[in-house]
């Protein structure tokens, strides 16, 4: 029991260090943002690069291109949701160099997903999802997304700050979240038991490495920068 409580408590403070890093990362100003983004690209790419050479061998050489479809690629769409596409974000303010609010509610979407999805699949969670991950179940991955479109769209209606963007884009990058962010997460174990790992690292004590943590946000992002670019850009 002793050991329980001593790993609840480091998953704790490791998740309550992370979070504060990630806000205050994202909320001060566009600089601290880049620089969170590309720390985080290195350590998926360091993680991905090490699991890539356990799965082939010597032949890892001919997929490391992939990490720039797999990582950089998303990376650079979330940063360009946060400076570049952001007249939507502050109408009527064309020199805005910075607006925090899209990436906010991508990362908080794949947040509220996945601990829904963990709280609901732990009451009611009986029908297995993928063989992949064998503790996620269809019941849990149902009710994370319906409480997650939920509450990302309560927020985008109530909210002041963000309400002169209608209702129907929070809903929508609520859901592509949701479910691609699920997939993400998929993807990822599917590396790491090929590889024949339970964690791509150690970066964040009880939680695995970087990998781990922005698994979902990887496969998410480009699929919320199109919705963004197509729908949202004027």
């Amino acid at each position: 029991m002793a050991l329980q409580i001593q790993t609840f408590k480091t998953r704790a403070i490791t998740a309550i260090v992370f979070a504060v890093v990630m806000l205050a990362g994202i909320l001060l100003n566009a600089w601290t943002f880049i620089i969170l983004f590309l720390a985080i690209m290195v350590g998926c790419v360091y993680e991905f690069v090490k699991i890539i050479k356990l799965i082939n061998g010597e032949k890892y050489i001919y997929y490391l291109p992939l990490f720039l479809l797999y990582i950089v690629m998303p990376v650079w769409m979330m940063i360009d949701l946060g400076t570049r596409l952001n007249n939507y974000a502050a109408p009527g303010n064309d020199n805005l160099l910075y607006s925090p609010i899209l990436p906010l509610a991508i990362i908080f979407s794949i947040w509220i997903n996945d601990t829904m999805a963990y709280i609901v699949g732990s009451f009611i969670g009986k029908t297995p999802f993928s063989k992949i991950s064998p503790k996620k179940t269809w019941e849990g991955t149902i009710g994370g997304a319906i409480l997650c479109v939920l509450t990302i769209s309560l927020l985008g209606y109530f909210l002041p700050i963000i309400k002169y963007i209608p209702v129907q884009h929070w809903t929508a990058i609520a859901a592509i979240c949701a479910v691609f962010g699920t997939l993400g997460d998929l993807l990822e174990s599917k590396l790491k038991r090929t590889a024949g790992i339970k964690d791509s690292g150690s970066f964040m004590p009880g939680h695995g490495g970087f990998l781990d943590r922005f698994d979902s946000l990887l496969i998410a992002t480009p699929f919320a920068w199109m919705y963004v670019v197509l729908f949202m850009h004027a």
